[in-house]
């Protein structure tokens, strides 16, 4: 099949949060929306099917998790990523962020010291602080354009911490990391029994050259590694709240399924049960087309900004739709650069100082939209840098 990416499909008045909730973010109603991480493009034709299947049952009671269902992820993981899991450990929950805060409340107690790697997907920083952890800040380091992990620096945080949440890939810096840094990673939790919660849910989203390994994969099955995965940000289907846990270890498995009911968390709802298994059961062939889409609107951005924009440097991307732009030498604070991407050049992007005080003079783009309006964007941004300049003589 074929899919067309480059179709406008309108989203205003849907109460989309990326379009209907620019005002309130952005102050104004126009930027064009390259924020919130999901994607303009149309869910593959299996789920909207899936879904309008379901919808002709006029009864949407409550439901219960299919045996289907954990084998639709079961088959996702051997067939894309190599990962044999069993069926008892997945814990289904309505989102990766709420899985990781009932991951910190079950796992540590308040006081105890949670790792998080900054600039790093900004819900990491509540989930540790308003459940009365410690938060340790172990930065990613920049070296030769990319970032990698200070390991010593994490070795050091470990000797005193319960947890670490880990971002793999990573958002918003776009790293895949490698093997070796991963198997490096692993060698300090064992060191210091630290608990590693890892977020993959963008373990799909990888540009050709790359490759995912998920970090349970490379553990050995008595370690203390739980994985986050979902459906939504692969498919675009975040709307729906279906994710879940990989959990091996039996004991961390029941302290965090005790804490979900504790929460009365629920995440059976009939219409994402049935787009999550469609979604992993015939969504390859759309994930390949995807991907090839996204590299080009990759490719396009860096070759912009490299002839019109160099002031703006992309941070090489390995994985995900989100880039992350340097604009330091753009000379402007964080609130300088907030203002002049909003009210000058119209664009509605994450500021990067969000992330952490590591991404200040950094900015968060979504790729993830029909390639012209990305070309319009840093037209736009073009436009505003030249009228700021000849302001300024």
């Amino acid at each position: 099949m074929s899919y067309d990416f480059d179709r406008e499909i309108g989203r205003d008045g849907t109460f989309s949060t990326k379009y209907d909730g620019r005002e309130i973010t952005f102050n104004r109603p126009d930027v064009i929306p390259l924020w919130v991480a999901d994607m303009d493009f149309a869910a593959p034709p299996a789920v909207t099917e899936a879904l309008v299947k379901r919808a002709t049952h006029p009864v949407y009671g409550y439901t219960q998790f299919p045996d289907s269902l954990y084998e639709s992820l079961i088959y996702w993981l051997k067939s894309r990523h190599g990962w044999q899991i069993a069926r008892e450990w997945i814990v289904f929950c309505p989102g990766v962020v709420p899985s990781l805060s009932a991951s910190v409340l079950a796992l540590s107690k308040p006081g105890e010291a949670v790792i998080v790697q900054p600039p790093v997907y900004y819900p990491f920083f509540s989930v540790v602080k308003r459940t009365g952890r410690k938060l340790l800040n172990n930065a990613l380091q920049q070296a030769q354009g990319s970032y990698g992990m200070d390991f010593a620096d994490l070795a050091r945080q470990a000797a005193s911490a319960r947890m670490l949440l880990f971002c793999s890939p990573h958002n918003p810096v776009g790293r895949v990391w490698s093997r070796s840094e991963l198997e490096k990673l692993l060698d300090i939790s064992r060191q210091y029994n630290l608990i590693v919660v890892s977020d993959e849910i963008h373990a799909d989203l990888i540009y050709p050259g790359n490759k995912h390994h998920i970090l349970a994969d490379l553990a050995d099955s008595s370690e203390a590694i739980i994985t986050a995965v979902a459906p939504s940000k692969t498919f675009n289907i975040p709307g729906l709240n279906l994710s879940a846990l990989i959990i091996p270890d039996p004991q961390h498995r029941a302290a965090i399924r005790d804490q979900l009911e504790i929460m009365h968390i629920s995440a059976a709802n009939p219409f994402s049960i049935v787009a999550f298994e469609a979604a992993y059961r015939a969504g390859g062939e759309w994930l390949d087309a995807l991907m090839a889409y996204l590299e080009s609107s990759r490719e396009m951005v860096q070759h912009y900004l490299a002839e019109y924009l160099p002031q703006i440097r992309l941070i090489p991307s390995q994985g995900t739709y989100l880039l992350w732009l340097d604009c330091r030498e753009l000379g402007m604070t964080d609130d300088e650069l907030k203002h002049f991407f909003i009210f000058e050049a119209g664009i509605g992007l994450n500021a990067g100082i969000s992330y952490g005080r590591e991404g200040s003079g950094f900015m968060r783009m979504n790729i993830g939209a029909p390639r012209h309006r990305i070309r319009q964007a840093l037209n736009s941004i073009r436009s505003a840098l030249e009228r700021t300049k000849n302001n300024s003589f």
